[in-house]
């Protein structure tokens, strides 16, 4: 005769616990696999994000650097060709393009600073009535171009 006990027949319930808390434990470790994987990703993409964002405001702030170069050159050479305005103004730019802070890229003054420039930038052509306009950045002349126009 073959006697078994209600034990033998059904098992203990903790027994089950791994098979039912199976996708519970699986969603767990794909949370830390994918989170992991997401500090990596996310610090190389953020590393070539800020990469191009700074080619481009170097870009910019290169070519505002040549043109304020170029005016004191004309100026220099000429004072009484340009008005005490446009001297001015071309001081005034000089002194924002100074204060830019090129080794702080977290100051939250930047995107005031380079506003500034750019509005100084179109009125001191505009004073000398030079079509010239820094295409670099979006939304300048209508197009996104890394072109000058001249």
């Amino acid at each position: 005769m073959n006697t078994r006990s209600m034990g033998d027949l059904f098992p203990e319930p903790n027994s089950f616990d791994p098979a039912l808390n199976l996708e519970e434990t699986h969603v767990k470790e794909g949370y830390k696999d994918g989170y992991s994987d997401g500090l990596v990703t996310g610090r190389e993409e953020g590393r070539s994000v800020g990469l191009k964002d700074g080619f481009e405001k170097g870009e910019e702030l290169g070519f505002y650097r040549g043109c304020l170069d170029v005016w004191n050159s004309a100026i220099r050479v000429d004072p009484l060709h340009f008005s005490t305005r446009v001297q001015k103004s071309v001081k005034a730019m000089e002194s924002l393009l100074r204060t830019y802070p090129v080794m702080d890229p977290e100051n939250k003054q930047i995107q005031d600073i380079l506003n500034d420039l750019r509005l100084k930038f179109r009125a001191i052509c505009a004073i000398i009535g030079v079509k010239l306009e820094y295409e670099g950045y979006p939304g300048a002349g209508g197009r996104d171009t890394r072109d000058f126009s001249f």
